[in-house]
C-alpha cells in the first residue's frame, strides 16, 4: 500500500468516526405524551364524541358530509359548514326542531346552544373551484 492510499484510508476513517451519529434518546417522550393525552385531549373526546355521535344520527348524510364540529365550550357547540347553500338548510333544519332534539340527546352534556360557522371542510374539488374568477 502506498503512502497516499494509507493517508486517503486514514482520513476516510476519521470522517466516518466525526460524521457518525449516535441516534437521540426518545424513551422519555411516550410517558410524556400519554400524560398529555391524558389531561387534555381525551377529557375532550369523550364529551365530544358523545356529542358527535348525537349530531350524525340526527343529521341528514347529505349534510353531515359538509359540516364538521369544531368545538364546545360553555354549553355552545360550533359547527363549521362548507358552502352557503349547506349553511341555510342546515339553519332551516335547526330551527325546524333539529336543535331542540341535539338538546335532548346532549342533555347530559349541558348543551345549550348550536352555533352555525361558514367554513370547514373545503378540498377544492367542488363547483367553486371549477368555477372561474367572479365577474363584476
Amino acid at each position: 500500500m502506498s503512502i497516499y492510499a494509507a493517508k486517503a484510508e486514514a482520513e476516510l476513517q476519521r470522517l466516518y468516526r466525526v460524521k457518525q451519529s449516535s441516534a437521540p434518546d426518545d424513551s422519555t417522550l411516550g410517558p410524556e405524551m400519554i400524560a398529555y393525552f391524558n389531561q387534555t385531549v381525551q377529557k375532550r373526546q369523550t364529551k365530544l364524541g358523545k356529542i358527535t355521535e348525537a349530531w350524525a344520527q340526527l343529521v341528514p348524510e347529505t349534510l353531515l358530509a359538509h359540516s364538521t364540529i369544531d368545538s364546545y365550550h360553555r354549553g355552545t357547540l360550533v359547527v363549521l359548514v362548507d358552502t352557503a347553500a349547506h349553511l341555510y338548510e342546515l339553519k332551516q333544519l335547526l330551527v325546524a326542531g333539529l336543535e331542540d332534539q341535539l338538546l335532548l340527546a346532549c342533555k347530559t352534556f349541558s348543551l345549550r346552544k348550536v352555533n352555525l360557522k361558514p367554513g370547514g371542510r373545503y378540498d377544492g374539488k367542488t363547483e367553486r373551484a371549477l368555477s372561474g374568477p367572479r365577474s363584476r
